[in-house]
């Protein structure tokens, strides 16, 4: 049976900083600009930043306005002055132009692996959150943004728990039209949760969820068509529910081995 890609590990030092980064994207609700203004980015990543975003923005052909809107955001969070504002935006358009990525660029973030993935990850983050500015990227986007992140000498896996995270936690969705969970993966989907949440952090959503659609919390008078969403919705979570529920009592029962 084929593994599925939730059970792929990351490096533990680079697992534990990417939960780390993922917290506190979640407690800037999922903005990277807030991320910026809280935690800031030291002046040595900030080319290649810039850079990097010019380089997804124009993945499909075109640059759009939430690109820009998105890289002004940024500007502002890192509080940079007219002449480096000036900077950033000439990056910016060096991306832009870019058909392929210079073999140094970004090498003082690849370097600084050695000592502290920290400010690769910001980066990352930034990048992964200019990738899904239209909602779920496209090839394009996100073939570009994963060489960027390459680049920066990080594992692309990251940028799926990146994208996974934004999904789960910053996207609307219906689960009442996604289809019966057959797997953890969509479990955790219908859930809105991610293979880094702890048994309690899922099971405190899963009670959340049920209460915001169990009949007996809905109000009065409420349709018979959006009563029957509202019940269908239930099933979705409490059929999820019950997948992760022995998923981690399996990976308790039998620690350490493949599901």
């Amino acid at each position: 049976m084929m593994r599925e890609r939730f059970e792929l590990p990351l490096p533990p030092r680079l697992e534990s900083a990417v939960g780390e980064l993922l917290d506190n994207l979640s407690a800037c609700d999922h903005q990277a600009s807030k991320l910026l203004a809280r935690t800031g980015l030291p002046r040595w990543c900030r080319a290649s930043l810039f850079f990097f975003l010019g380089y997804i923005a124009k993945a499909e052909g075109r640059v759009t306005e939430a690109d820009i809107a998105f890289t002004e955001s940024l500007i502002k969070s890192l509080k940079l002055s007219p002449r480096q504002r000036q900077r950033a935006i000439h990056q910016f358009q060096k991306g832009k132009q870019a058909q392929t990525l210079p073999a140094m660029k970004a090498i003082r973030l690849r370097l600084s692996q050695h000592w502290s993935p920290t400010q690769a990850l910001k980066v990352a983050a930034c990048l992964c959150h200019a990738a899904q500015l239209h909602g779920k990227p496209g090839k394009p986007r996100r073939h570009r943004c994963e060489d960027a992140v390459d680049y920066l000498g990080l594992d692309i896996r990251v940028v799926e728990d990146m994208l996974d995270s934004y999904a789960c936690k910053a996207w609307p969705y219906q689960p009442e039209n996604l289809p019966q969970p057959t797997n953890y993966e969509e479990a955790c989907k219908v859930l809105g949760i991610t293979r880094r949440d702890s048994l309690k952090s899922i099971k405190q959503t899963y009670r959340k969820r049920v209460s915001s659609c169990h009949p007996d919390k809905l109000p009065r008078g409420i349709s018979a068509t959006d009563l029957a969403k509202a019940k269908e919705r239930l099933l979705r979570y409490q059929q999820s529910w019950d997948i992760v529920r022995k998923r981690h009592q399996a990976s308790q029962a039998a620690p350490g081995r493949d599901q």
